[in-house]
């Protein structure tokens, strides 16, 4: 009779549903700069921290990052979002504060030159990109299901602070202040629309361009588009644990003081 029950009862409890990743963004998400990546338009590598992310937690991955993409074409993107999801994630802005042509003018032209074209990028970021950011999250949220988490992951700074590099050192700190001014809007329009975010800038600056253990690769010739991304390592050891203790930090429930 026991096991009868046994049974019955495990014929009606709902087997456990595997989590569904939808993996949003741009090049930094589709894992451009950390090897074998698609010969297609979207770049995309199976060292992205998504990949890394859905093949340690056994989920079920929604590849929609695509490389050179901007707010605009992630909101697309987010129709790919089903009601199966359990974790969206979500980086994006480089592209729209002008990344690659920011890093074109530093690395071809001088000091003066580098400086000028950083502060119109941080210019857009603070007037411009807090609402191309608030229509895309608006956009995630109207699209997930209520249990559904959200980790928008940042950008980290390009160089570290004390190494030696061929790029001048008032070129480096320009570029490092804009990363910064980034993940300051970033973080904010995120926690405003209630998602989580995950900086990476503190993992990241002891390991930029020109460091001795580089995550972050500097000019690359060939192919010229992995230049100031990620490498493998800054995908398995930068951005993998910020979206792990990120996704840690939004099943903690908080308590009212």
């Amino acid at each position: 009779m026991k096991m009868l029950a046994l049974a019955l009862l495990m014929a009606i409890t709902p087997a456990p549903v595997a989590p569904e990743l939808v993996a949003l963004g741009d090049s930094y998400a589709a894992g451009l700069g950390a090897g074998d990546e698609a010969p297609d338009d979207c770049r995309q590598s199976p060292h992205a921290y998504p990949n890394l992310w859905a093949k340690r937690n056994g989920a079920t991955l929604v590849f929609a990052a695509c490389s050179g993409a901007k707010t605009d074409e992630v909101t697309r993107q987010a129709e790919r979002i089903t009601p199966n999801a359990t974790l969206v994630t979500i980086t994006v802005g480089g592209n729209d504060a002008g990344f690659s042509d920011v890093m074109t003018t530093c690395t071809l032209r001088g000091d003066e030159e580098c400086v000028r074209r950083v502060d119109v990028a941080e210019g857009f970021i603070r007037d411009e990109l807090p609402g191309q950011l608030d229509a895309l999250y608006g956009a995630v949220a109207d699209r997930r299901s209520a249990s559904a988490e959200v980790v928008v992951l940042g950008y980290p700074r390009l160089f570290s602070h004390e190494t030696w590099c061929l790029m001048s050192g008032p070129k480096r700190a320009a570029v490092n202040r804009a990363a910064d001014v980034l993940a300051e809007v970033t973080g904010d329009r995120a926690k405003a629309a209630g998602f989580e975010y995950a900086d990476v800038r503190e993992a990241f600056d002891d390991h930029g361009v020109c460091a001795d253990e580089p995550w972050l690769n500097g000019l690359v010739l060939v192919p010229v588009d992995r230049s100031y991304h990620p490498n493998r390592a800054g995908q398995e050891s930068g951005y993998l644990p910020a979206l792990t203790a990120a996704t840690a930090r939004a099943d903690t429930p908080t308590t009212a003081a």
